[in-house]
């Protein structure tokens, strides 16, 4: 069995007419399937490109949102997301359009990260101020209204199995949130 993509990535929205709003207008992705739930929910698919599908639910008794939990607190001092969560979803862009998209962000009212443009390169710290021939990926992070962070991703090279380059990291005792580290 080979997958070809992502099909669709299906998130939980706290107001379906605001989450149109912010994907049509702010981020410029068709509304494409409307779908009306037997439990009087809704389920909504965007456009996001390269044949690959963002989509919604919506419940009239949904549970809030749990920053630090099920989505990130703040961005970049406090990234982590509980175990099973999603932390972000990240839309590949051009790295031309970079610059282009804070500003139509901010025009639709969005709050950008600060930095504005983050360069990711392989250092101790993982971010660079300036671009420099080892960063890999450019990135713009902002939230959607339900408190859901977004990432604009520039990658800038192929990747090769110089990238492949740690171990992964195993928990330690049985306890959720265990403490972690690397083998190897």
């Amino acid at each position: 069995m080979q997958t070809k993509g992502i099909n669709h990535l299906a998130l939980v929205c706290r107001d379906m007419a605001e989450t149109v709003k912010f994907y049509t207008e702010a981020l410029g992705m068709p509304l494409v399937k409307t779908v009306g739930l037997p439990d009087g929910g809704q389920h909504f698919f965007f456009d996001c490109g390269g044949e690959s599908l963002l989509a919604f639910f919506w419940w009239p008794d949904t549970p809030p949102q749990a920053p630090g939990v099920a989505s990130v607190k703040h961005f970049p001092s406090e990234p982590k997301t509980a175990v099973g969560s999603m932390n972000h979803v990240a839309f590949h862009l051009d790295e031309g359009e970079l610059e282009a998209s804070v500003a139509r962000l901010q025009a639709a009212g969005v709050e950008v990260s600060v930095p504005m443009v983050v360069n990711h390169d392989d250092s101790p710290m993982g971010v660079a101020a300036a671009v420099h021939e080892g960063v890999w990926v450019r990135s713009v992070y902002f939230r959607d209204p339900n408190g859901i962070m977004l990432e604009f991703a520039a990658v800038l090279r192929d990747f090769t199995a110089a990238d492949v380059a740690h171990a992964p990291a195993r928990a330690v005792g049985a306890a959720m949130g265990a403490r972690v580290t690397t083998t190897g």
